[in-house]
């Protein structure tokens, strides 16, 4: 069953539409900062690459690195990964709606609603580091399964019009960020 799993994982098909980036009538402006990290190629690629080097950072912190805020306000490093896998929930969730052409427009979410009330402190951070992992790897699954038209289908998430292939750079452009913020900010 595992080695079944590695290979798919690592047999994605490159389509074109899953290298081009996403047009900017596919996403609201606030998140062209996410998008503009990605780097180019395959993005399921790059989905699967990106999880490898935040779990490899993720396991080199030691417990009081995982507690750390670099500031009052700012929430710790577990919170960080809680939140990071938070969004990509709520993102693939939309991307699989939206590619299964199903029209209901979404709400948005509150993040600094959803970190307190998870409580993401109270569990250890290899604990988070493997849900991380399960979340992008069920993910990467569900983005190899869409046909071409379901990933150029769009729907409403927040108010405003989104595509599948726009949520799947989003989500690695926003690990990108938030591993860099870790990076920068905490070590």
């Amino acid at each position: 069953m595992k080695s079944a799993m590695k290979s798919a994982m690592k047999s994605a098909t490159t389509r074109s539409d899953r290298s081009d980036r996403p047009d900017p009538s596919e996403h609201l402006p606030y998140y062209e900062k996410y998008i503009a990290m990605v780097p180019p190629g395959d993005i399921i690629s790059t989905l699967g690459q990106e999880l490898e080097t935040t779990l490899s950072l993720l396991g080199s912190l030691t417990p009081e690195q995982a507690d750390f805020r670099y500031a009052p306000d700012k929430w710790s490093v577990k919170e960080v990964v809680g939140h990071v896998t938070d969004t990509e929930r709520i993102f693939a969730y939309r991307a699989m709606r939206f590619g299964r052409n199903d029209q209901t427009p979404l709400p948005g979410f509150d993040e600094n609603e959803y970190v307190p009330a998870a409580k993401f402190g109270a569990r250890a951070l290899g604990d988070l580091a493997t849900e991380f992992e399960h979340v992008r790897k069920a993910n990467l699954f569900l983005f190899r399964g869409m046909d071409d038209a379901a990933w150029l289908r769009k729907g409403t998430a927040n108010g405003a019009a989104v595509s599948v292939r726009a949520l799947a750079y989003i989500i690695a452009g926003h690990e990108i960020h938030h591993r860099n913020v870790i990076r920068t900010k905490y070590l």
